[in-house]
């Protein structure tokens, strides 16, 4: 059983990771570049995006009971305990803070598109956040997938 939970372990690392800089610096950046419609594109990375906050939630939370349940107390000394508690923070807050936001300034701008709307600064600034907790996250994840290359924090 222990070698199971193990190898979830390690699948939920490659899978947070993996997809977080997959669809982030890679398939989003596609959608923007080859769809002439940036509404389109925004919405469809936005799908993307949501999938990936649940995807890092069920897994951030898979890893952090991994390491409670193998080093107990001790695990608030791992540094995985740690990356992977921010890393789910930040998701956290992109998805159940941010994200409502920004839906909320597209609601609010119809029936514009948010982008040719008065809303266009805002839209942006807290598009900005969002993008700042994905690369904070995504480097955490990086750092994460070093770690366990290591053999390290578990």
């Amino acid at each position: 059983m222990r070698q199971l939970a193990s190898a979830l372990y390690s699948i939920a690392v490659a899978v947070w990771v993996g997809g977080l800089l997959a669809i982030g610096f890679i398939a989003a950046p596609v959608l923007f570049a080859q769809l002439a419609d940036r509404a389109m594109a925004g919405n469809l990375a936005g799908a993307m995006f949501t999938v990936m906050a649940w995807v890092g939630l069920a897994c951030g939370s898979y890893l952090i009971l991994f390491v409670m349940f193998a080093k107990g107390w001790r695990s608030v000394q791992s540094g995985v305990f740690w990356i992977v508690l921010l890393m789910l923070a930040l998701t956290a807050a992109g998805h159940f803070g941010v994200q409502p936001i920004l839906e909320q300034l597209k609601a609010d701008a119809l029936p514009r598109r948010v982008m040719e709307s008065a809303l266009r600064e805002r839209f942006s600034t807290w598009h900005g956040v969002s993008s700042a907790l994905y690369l904070a996250q995504s480097l955490l994840g990086i750092a994460l997938a070093v770690l366990q290359e290591r053999g390290r924090g578990r």
